[in-house]
């Protein structure tokens, strides 16, 4: 037995001002994140001749209608607004708002939308034909189960991503209180203390003429290219089949550097790919850089050899305790990559400018002593996002089993249980 979505679902007709939301509540397809992903913040509000926008609650599903092949939807945890290229879906009663979430979760949802879509350059779903799509009709005791299996799976991923996020921004702080403040530690002359923050107690700051400001004395600035190897991606020739067919050879494009790691690609070549084409293989450890795309100017590691297509620079340290310090310098200058020249960060960034960046360079003792007290947040971090693969693979695995019936939740419960992936207590909405 199942639904159609019309039955169980209608679009808000509700509207927001927006003066009662801010970029924390404002809801666009920019700020919907690819391949179910939920959101992040958006950077911007609607422009000032708009005056309200479409108004969600929390347990509404919001979906981007605008290319639905991009898989964009997100289950709403508070009240706000979102634009008219975002479908908002009221859940009606005597119906779980996150069980109906997790049936449109699936692949074959968003396929139903492009078969319905109409445009070919900028796809739109068809607001009708969307609603014909057809969920499972579970009693609610069944479809609050479901939900709590998967939203516990889900649950256990967040809270790794906030515990990633915190570790971070440990990381980070220390970066920033002694390498951009400088104020780290330095050998103190006063009896009991032991170290001193270098800058506020006075320590000397010489002026460098190649960056235009005071930095510590005996400090250097290098180029990127003085302390690393750099190398640019390639693109096989999408005509040849055999560079593609059965690769498995990761290959990395720059709209995937947006992480502080990446730990797996969402696409392959071939070994006779990577042989026949300017595409390098870079080793793990390795810092990425996008230089145009969406993403132009951001960095991640890779914990994984792999190769990138040409809108990324890889940047391997000759030294391996300066990756971690390399990688938050490169960070610090996203503003200035983004206005090189004429503003455009996709038309200027390229390997050459990125070998040419001045990096300060501190003492050698100082960067081991970042290095070593830093890497234990990046360990966490990687085991963290190793173990949110596991439990996104599994609810992929679990959801399409839940709902024709091929497992029960019980037997859902047991194959959490036997892979060591215990969950956390997720939210219910109904």
């Amino acid at each position: 037995m199942s639904n159609r979505l019309r039955i169980v679902a209608d679009y808000s007709k509700h509207r927001i001002s927006l003066d009662e939301i801010d970029i924390d509540t404002y809801i666009s397809t920019d700020n919907l994140l690819q391949n179910k992903q939920g959101k992040v913040n958006a950077v911007k509000m609607p422009t000032q001749t708009v005056n309200n926008v479409t108004r969600f609650d929390k347990g509404d599903i919001l979906i981007g209608n605008i290319r639905p092949y991009l898989k964009k939807i997100w289950l709403a945890n508070y009240t706000g607004g979102s634009s008219s290229d975002v479908l908002t879906l009221k859940i009606k009663e005597n119906f779980n708002s996150t069980f109906v979430y997790y049936s449109l979760f699936r692949d074959d949802f968003f396929e139903h939308m492009m078969n319905g879509s109409k445009g070919t350059k900028m796809p739109r779903g068809d607001k009708t034909q969307v609603l014909d799509f057809t969920i499972p009709d579970f009693s609610i005791n069944r479809q609050k189960q479901i939900a709590k299996v998967l939203s516990d799976l889900d649950a256990k991923i967040e809270l790794n991503n906030k515990i990633n996020q915190e570790l971070e921004a440990m990381a980070k702080t220390l970066y920033d209180y002694w390498f951009v403040q400088f104020d780290f530690p330095a050998p103190s002359s006063s009896s009991g203390q032991a170290w001193k923050p270098y800058k506020s107690s006075g320590g000397q700051m010489v002026f460098n003429e190649e960056l235009k400001r005071v930095i510590p004395v005996g400090w250097e600035v290098k180029k990127i290219k003085e302390i690393a190897k750099t190398g640019s991606g390639s693109t096989p020739l999408k005509s040849k089949k055999e560079y593609y067919e059965n690769g498995n050879v990761p290959w990395i494009n720059s709209g995937e550097v947006n992480a502080s790691f990446i730990i797996s690609a969402k696409k392959h070549i071939s070994q006779l790919g990577l042989e026949k084409s300017s595409a390098k293989l870079f080793k793990k450890g390795t810092i990425l850089m996008a230089m145009y795309g969406a993403t132009a100017g951001q960095v991640s590691l890779i914990d994984l050899e792999a190769c990138t297509n040409q809108a990324i620079c890889g940047i391997n340290t000759n030294d391996e305790k300066f990756k971690y310090y390399t990688k938050f310098s490169l960070e610090d200058l996203y503003q200035y990559l983004i206005n090189l020249s004429t503003g455009s960060a996709r038309d200027n960034l390229s390997q050459d400018k990125i070998k040419e960046l001045n990096i300060i360079i501190p003492e050698e003792s100082l960067i081991s002593t970042f290095h070593n007290k830093v890497k234990s947040n990046f360990d966490n971090i990687l085991l963290n996002l190793k173990q949110n693969q596991k439990l996104s693979e599994l609810r992929d695995w679990l959801l399409p089993m839940l709902m024709n019936g091929q497992i029960t939740v019980g037997g859902a419960e047991k194959e959490m249980k036997s892979l060591g992936l215990v969950a956390e207590g997720g939210e219910e909405y109904k």
